[in-house]
């Protein structure tokens, strides 16, 4: 048992006005954390104790499929130049030299320091597979700190990687680490999904994220009630067939004079045909890496055709291109297209045959796929074609599919209507393959004495995070008044507070009620301050504890209040019923299955 009168919890009245998302403005009100700089924040006693619950958490279900390590947060440069990540991580990473001039970096991730323990210690397919994680502190110059600790410079992570010598065991250490995360978020109270991902900067195959929707979330996924659910960057849908536009004259591409008219919205009113009809073009330069240097040059031109009323995903369309992407000049625009922006179109670019063939990449949505007639930039200043038939009129180098899903299109499981919005990434789980182990020269001994490289996972889990979405989805949290944590991860299960400290019987009876509750083996707080009881209630309220026992004047009659704030429900309980009450709820939750969503 705590006594609040001998603790530290720093509560304000107002959140400061630079606090943006509720979770922010919670967690400052409540005195969990204080700002120290940009993205830089200390956890105050109560903070630190929720952060401490969810990674004991994290390190029991973790401890049932792997082993802990702690790593260094600081490495050498030659460790990640062996990677080829210390040029790849930019800005976004950390750097500083040591008193004899030495590249040091703070460490973003730790799959180069693993693989280069593997290296030096796994000798053969006995020692495999391996599943090691850490939790430790990382590191991460974000340009624009914002959203409390949702995008910090500094923040806690699991990470884990594991080793198998072969596909078939990644394939089993990844469905562990599924299972353990479903486990993990379940138990601190989040109603989650899991969504196809990219696998970003880390490299790998398979890729899945664990979101959870909220409004402070800066990550769109689509999902639906068939169990459907992606990142943007990964989502797809069925479309409904568009019939065609009749062809005018004989049916080829026929020039149509549009002065002034740009955009998807001016041409269609011009000519009076819906985006659906039209073909938006879409022109970037990708910078690609040193290895195609040779056949397909430093920078190569990408043009993207798509749908009128689409829009493109950036994400899929950089990792067909191989490449960063950026807007082509204007100059560089003319070269490609022999024209000037706003009559831009596919007749006349010349499509590289091949993604690995040099040329102009020139990738058609897979919704223009079979398309007629349709409506697109000539190539020409003031002019627009119409009859415009892909795979006849121009050949794309490739088909696929770039564009952003939109909200109520149908999943590609059932046809079920997507539901699309904002989350917050919990976790991430992804299949590296051998990125790291080839790279740094990693191998063991197979079951026929050969000499083979290990194949990879990672996994990461942000520890902060977890906090912020459970405060972000608490039923109470958007009026940024107050917010009910699981009981698995608030600072205390249960708070008693005792209303009039001046009433001797009431002081009693609050401190056998705390006393007994310890006893029971749950985490009380026993608010024992000289303060008015509206003041007491709001305090327990903000600071997020899920149950409150209230001793007031029904003591007199042997009741007390019980406060469910998961559940928003009040009522009075017998004096002598009050331990197996609270133990009742909260075993209860704690015992709570798998949300349907996380299935």
């Amino acid at each position: 048992m705590h006594r609040w009168s001998q603790l530290f919890i720093p509560t304000l009245r107002e959140a400061p006005a630079d606090a943006e998302v509720a979770s922010h403005k919670l967690l400052l009100r409540a005195g969990y954390v204080r700002q120290l700089g940009a993205g830089i924040y200390s956890y105050l006693f109560l903070g630190n104790r929720s952060i401490n619950k969810i990674i004991g958490i994290v390190r029991e279900e973790m401890d049932r499929i792997g082993q802990e390590f702690l790593l260094p947060a600081l490495n050498p440069r030659e460790i990640w130049e062996e990677s080829g990540r210390w040029e790849v991580m930019g800005d976004n990473m950390f750097r500083l030299k040591d008193r004899k001039g030495a590249d040091l970096c703070l460490g973003m991730t730790h799959e180069e320091v693993m693989t280069s323990i593997a290296r030096n210690e796994l000798r053969s397919y006995k020692q495999l597979p391996q599943i090691w994680y850490q939790i430790q502190t990382k590191f991460r110059d974000e340009p624009r700190p914002k959203s409390g600790l949702l995008r910090v410079r500094q923040f806690i992570m699991k990470d884990a990687y594991s080793f198998d010598i072969d596909e078939a065991g990644l394939d089993e250490s990844y469905n562990k680490h599924d299972k353990a995360y479903r486990t993990i978020f379940s138990r601190c109270g989040l109603e989650f999904v899991a969504v196809e991902a990219d696998s970003g900067a880390m490299g790998g195959s398979a890729s899945q994220e664990f979101m959870v929707y909220t409004e402070a979330g800066e990550d769109l996924i689509a999902s639906s009630v068939s169990g459907y659910a992606a990142n943007m960057e990964k989502a797809s849908s069925r479309l409904e067939a568009v019939e065609d536009l009749a062809p005018t004259g004989d049916g080829q591409p026929e020039l149509v004079h549009t002065p002034g008219q740009r955009t998807i919205e001016e041409v269609g009113g011009f000519l009076k045909v819906k985006p659906q009809y039209q073909m938006k073009t879409m022109a970037y330069m990708a910078t690609l890496p040193e290895v195609d240097h040779a056949k397909l040059g430093r920078q190569r031109a990408v043009v993207a055709f798509l749908r009128g009323d689409h829009t493109l995903n950036e994400t899929k369309l950089s990792a067909l291109a191989g490449g960063e992407l950026r807007p082509m000049t204007p100059e560089e625009i003319v070269e490609v297209f022999k024209a000037p922006a706003g009559y831009l179109g596919p007749i006349g670019v010349e499509a590289a045959p091949h993604p690995k063939k040099p040329g102009t990449l020139v990738i058609l949505d897979k919704s223009l796929e079979g398309r007629k007639n349709l409506i697109a930039g000539a190539n020409k200043e003031e002019y627009h074609l119409r009859n415009v038939t892909p795979e006849r009129d121009f050949k794309p180098t490739v088909v696929a599919d770039i564009r952003n899903v939109n909200e109520g299109e149908p999943d590609p499981v059932d046809g079920s209507p997507l539901r699309i919005g904002k989350a917050v990434e919990i976790g991430h789980i992804f299949k590296l393959g051998y990125k790291y182990t080839k790279s740094m020269g990693a191998t063991v001994l197979n079951r026929d004495g050969k000499e083979v490289t290990p194949i990879m996972g990672s996994y990461g889990i942000g520890i902060e995070r977890i906090l912020t979405a459970a405060i972000e989805s608490s039923a109470t949290a958007n009026d940024g008044v107050a917010f009910a944590l699981h009981p698995a991860i608030a600072p205390f299960q249960i708070v008693v507070t005792i209303t009039n400290t001046a009433d001797a019987n009431l002081v009693a009876a609050g401190e056998k009620v705390a006393a007994d509750l310890t006893k029971a083996g749950l985490d009380v707080l026993l608010d024992d301050r000289d303060e008015r009881a509206g003041v007491k209630f709001k305090d327990a309220d903000l600071i997020g504890i899920p149950f409150r026992i209230n001793i007031g004047r029904g003591v007199a009659e042997g009741k007390v209040e019980l406060v469910d704030r998961l559940n928003r429900h009040t009522q009075e309980i017998a004096l002598e019923q009050v331990v197996q009450a609270v133990t009742d709820q909260v075993t209860s939750n704690l015992q709570t299955p798998l949300p349907a969503s996380a299935v």
